[in-house]
């Protein structure tokens, strides 16, 4: 081997040395940055996490449910973030000891493109079902009406929401397909009653019976938890061509509205038989017809 030869492969050794000494040198500098980036971003996300819970926990009797729900819409978001910048940090790293990640970028676009045309559906409700959560438009027990079907919801996720009617019949809707949305038990629940009168009663004394009868039950330990407001009348809403229509209102407790609606609709009706005051409802006649045969 000729001394030219010689120094030449020194020369490149030490070139493929001082390279890959400095390719270890960045890398270990981008493992450092991509480290405090990550503590800074789990700094940020523990701050997010303590404004949600404190600006979103207003009127919640369960603050513990509250900061359990975000935590985990957090947990969720962090992962996907973290895991996100390692991967970049994977390939940059990549790079830097030679590695052609042109074909890795190709192949994880193609991958990511596929994935999008395939899943999109579930990418949707994914994304519907996080600020579904994130906003707590409903809950595990309300009775809510989603795309027009009411019932109790029994499971929230980040995918579905699943409802039971009262048939006992289960509807699971993805999240991303709800477009109507109402919710009967947010903060409160209210009972509508329509009383129908006869038009000869006094207004104003079948108010007072209504109230009576109402007070009456707020009175007990049973029905005064459940009341949160006294009975709400609104006055004569409506005629028929037979009865005036009173309309009143409870506000109770989420969830409440139904037994204190039925038991007030039942004291109700026996404190109209003992007043005597006329519902207005003609009751029916049996009529027997008898059919005479001609004879011829």
């Amino acid at each position: 081997m000729s001394p030219n030869t010689w120094e030449t492969f020194l020369a490149r050794i030490m070139t493929l040395g001082v390279n890959t000494l400095q390719g270890l040198v960045r890398i270990v500098l981008i493992v450092a940055l991509a480290y405090i980036l990550v503590k800074l971003l789990r700094t940020g996300v523990t701050k997010l996490e303590a404004f949600l819970i404190r600006n979103t926990g207003h009127g919640e009797p369960d603050l513990g449910a509250v900061a359990k729900r975000i935590k985990t819409l957090l947990g969720v978001l962090w992962t996907i973030s973290s895991g996100l910048l390692w991967f970049v940090v994977v390939l940059i790293a990549l790079s830097q000891i030679g590695v052609n990640i042109g074909p890795i970028l190709a192949g994880a676009g193609v991958v990511g493109l596929a994935v999008g045309f395939g899943a999109q559906h579930l990418v949707r409700d994914l994304v519907s079902g996080f600020f579904l959560l994130l906003e707590n438009q409903i809950r595990v027990g309300d009775i809510a009406i989603v795309n027009g079907t009411g019932g109790v919801v029994e499971s929230v996720t980040f995918r579905t929401v699943v409802l039971r009617d009262q048939a006992g019949v289960v509807h699971v809707f993805p999240n991303g397909s709800i477009t109507t949305l109402a919710n009967a038990t947010m903060d409160w629940s209210a009972y509508v009653i329509d009383i129908a009168v006869s038009y000869k009663e006094d207004t104003d004394r079948v108010v007072a019976v209504m109230q009576r009868v109402a007070e009456e039950m707020r009175k007990e330990p049973e029905y005064a938890r459940a009341m949160i407001e006294p009975i709400e009348i609104f006055g004569v809403d409506n005629f028929t061509d037979t009865t005036v229509i009173i309309k009143a209102r409870f506000k109770t407790l989420p969830s409440q509205q139904y037994a204190v609606g039925r038991e007030y609709r039942r004291r109700l009706k026996r404190a109209f038989d003992s007043e005597g005051i006329d519902l207005g409802i003609t009751p029916r006649v049996a009529t027997r017809i008898t059919a005479t045969a001609a004879t011829s």
